[in-house]
């Protein structure tokens, strides 16, 4: 598992950082990831995914 306060202020930076780029991250890509790290879903269900949201 891993430290939620710590995962969300991380999160945080990472908004900023992609901001500054003219990239945005959403509350959607947050809870996949945070899915991943759970271990709730594996690596190809990530993937599959992230391309049907791009599709």
């Amino acid at each position: 598992m891993f430290n939620e306060e710590i995962f969300k202020f991380d999160i945080n930076n990472i908004k900023n950082d992609l901001a500054m780029e003219g990239l945005s991250i959403t509350d959607e890509d947050v809870t996949l990831f945070r899915q991943f790290a759970n271990d709730e879903i594996d690596m190809s269900n990530l993937i599959q995914t992230i391309k049907n949201e791009i599709l």
